[in-house]
């Protein structure tokens, strides 16, 4: 059995219109100082990618542990002329304190499918930033040929999360992103069934002013991916990565290098695929000492001391649709032995009914959490807010 919210602490903060412009795609941050969470969305037309117009953020400013969340912005500098701006990916940089939102600005034009069927790249990788928790931005900036470099040649297409990048504990700045690869091309046409979609990072070591692009997924076609740091006993961390796919159930792969190539991607059994996929979000925290220690003395206790003989530290958070069938009854992962084959535990839901893309963040020294996810009558009506603890988390979570 599944537990279901019963949870009031949820805010619709995207919702259509009578004008007919409505949401989609949800992408959440949370800066820890001063508490701001930042949710940003597409605003359309229609749920047809091609009518994606621009991108809109709303600013929740936490004041004694209550959101109080600004009116919609739109984001006028996340835009080009001509061109619709899609898969908003926001990533903080603790150090500098800048913030940096990255997305597509795909031709007007020019559907996915158009791109894939004639090589013909519509999509540029644009960022925009802020250094003032998302009051004012800058003019964009296009890294398209900084991050692909000569795999520029290969791509019928790409995009970017959606969803959240994140900043390591070196202070790499890592972005998910996934293209669409030629392999095979007849008199510079791609084959169809030859472009396949891969999942890859870009990352910056110098605090954004140069991005490099990571080694692909090769072995699966894996698209919208997003990332997560896993720390080690020995202080040193791996990257997790929880790829979409159309068969059934996610991709995992893990890489020892943060980014740089990923070993083993396999399928994941306990993580289900509804008909074409659907985006997921993952995060990782490290419990409160406390936590680890009640948890040690249930029936599960063997599975993380031999976890945490391998070296991992960290605890894994998965949001997704839990249907094989639809989207629908969005759950809440949870995952405390990440290298281990089984280690993801039956979901909590948190939103029964039509569900689909969310995002997660951690706060509050990895206490609460937050998740921006699609609902309503059907699965794209509107896009809530749901704040939970882990406590919570540990509370709901189904006991077989």
């Amino acid at each position: 059995m599944m537990a279901e919210s019963t949870s009031s602490d949820t805010v619709t903060l995207f919702e259509k219109e009578h004008c007919e412009l409505m949401y989609r795609i949800p992408a959440l941050i949370h800066i820890q100082d001063p508490p701001t969470y930042l949710a940003f969305a597409e605003m359309r037309h229609s749920l047809d990618d091609t009518d994606a117009l621009y991108l809109v953020m709303r600013r929740g400013v936490e004041i004694d542990g209550s959101i109080q969340w600004e009116p919609i912005k739109h984001l006028r500098k996340a835009k080009q002329c001509g061109y619709r701006s899609m898969n908003p990916c926001p990533v903080y940089d603790s150090t500098t304190r800048t913030l940096f939102l990255f997305f597509v600005c795909v031709r007007s034009d020019c559907s996915e499918r158009y791109q894939i069927l004639l090589g013909r790249n519509a999509a540029k990788l644009c960022y925009v930033t802020s250094t003032d928790e998302g009051k004012t931005w800058s003019l964009l900036t296009k890294v398209t040929n900084e991050v692909l470099g000569d795999d520029l040649k290969k791509c019928a297409t790409l995009a970017v999360g959606p969803g959240h990048g994140i900043q390591t504990s070196s202070g790499r700045l890592i972005l998910p992103a996934y293209l669409y690869y030629m392999h095979a091309c007849v008199c510079k046409l791609p084959i169809p069934w030859k472009t396949k979609p891969h999942s890859f990072i870009f990352y910056s070591d110098d605090h954004g002013r140069s991005w490099h692009k990571g080694s692909m997924i090769w072995k699966e076609r894996t698209g919208e991916c997003e990332v997560a740091e896993m720390i080690c006993g020995n202080s040193k961390s791996l990257l997790y990565c929880s790829a979409r796919t159309e068969k059934h159930y996610r991709v995992e792969a893990v890489s020892s290098n943060p980014g740089m190539d990923f070993a083993n991607p396999h399928y994941c059994n306990d993580l289900c695929e509804p008909p074409h996929g659907c985006q997921g979000s993952v995060v990782s925290f490290i419990p409160p000492m406390e936590i680890q220690e009640v948890d040690n003395n249930d029936a599960n206790a063997e599975s993380r001391k031999s976890d945490l003989e391998k070296g991992t530290v960290s605890w894994l958070i998965y949001s997704h649709p839990t249907s094989r069938k639809e989207r629908v009854d969005l759950g809440i992962y949870l995952n405390k032995a990440p290298l281990e084959p089984s280690g993801w535990k039956k979901p909590w839901i948190i939103n029964k009914g039509p569900s689909g893309y969310s995002d997660l963040v951690v706060c509050k020294d990895s206490e609460t959490f937050g998740c921006l996810f699609e609902c309503g009558i059907h699965s794209c009506e509107k896009i809530n807010f749901r704040r939970f603890t882990l406590g919570e988390l540990l509370e709901n979570l189904p006991k077989h």
